[in-house]
């Protein structure tokens, strides 16, 4: 007796079209956690900026900040150790961001990658100095740190997404048309960076 396969479960198909319709709303653009961060430098021995030059800028709110010899990916405000694992990592500069994406075979977007890949993430955006920095899978890639991208040429790099301490009525950090560039030395307590695979 010869059985059209595609009869044996008629809502099969179905699922497989809602499940497929579903991923694709999915964010591509993933944050690096301190937790990965960490794996990486366990396994390389690698060295940040901040850790060779000794300090590094810690941002206290929007318009202040102060800089420590203590801060690094460890300690990104110079004092405390990071809380969590699921944390962003913070403290690293685009050269760091670069390394880290060679040994886990990924890759930074480009500053137009970035907003297109988060138009569809819903989840809150910390900002405006309500929330803390927040675990990356509980908040919205926007906000939060601000995300290294890719540089284009041999200038200075550009930031995207904002963070904790930027709204729209601040530095309009959570907003596409912001500019704001670092150089590629450049670590901050709201600096991290996300990204996707090659």
């Amino acid at each position: 007796m010869n059985r059209n396969p595609f009869n044996i479960c008629p809502y099969l198909f179905l699922f497989l079209i809602f499940f497929t319709s579903c991923n694709e709303d999915e964010i591509d653009l993933k944050a690096v956690s301190y937790g990965q961060f960490e794996s990486f430098v366990n396994e390389t021995g690698y060295i940040t900026d901040a850790e060779k030059f000794g300090w590094s800028i810690v941002q206290l709110d929007v318009y202040n900040y102060t800089t420590s010899e203590n801060a690094t990916w460890k300690i990104p405000d110079g004092i405390n150790k990071v809380a969590s694992g699921a944390l962003p990592v913070t403290q690293v500069s685009y050269n760091d961001a670069l390394a880290y994406c060679k040994w886990a075979k990924k890759r930074l977007p480009s500053y137009n990658e970035y907003w297109d890949m988060v138009k569809n993430d819903t989840r809150v955006v910390v900002s405006d100095n309500k929330y803390p920095i927040s675990e990356i899978d509980t908040v919205n890639v926007v906000g939060n740190v601000w995300d290294i991208t890719k540089n284009k040429s041999n200038e200075k790099v550009r930031l995207a997404g904002g963070s904790l301490f930027c709204s729209e009525k601040t530095c309009h950090g959570t907003i596409k048309k912001r500019e704001l560039f670092v150089d590629k030395e450049t670590g901050n307590i709201n600096i991290g960076f996300s990204v996707i695979d090659l």
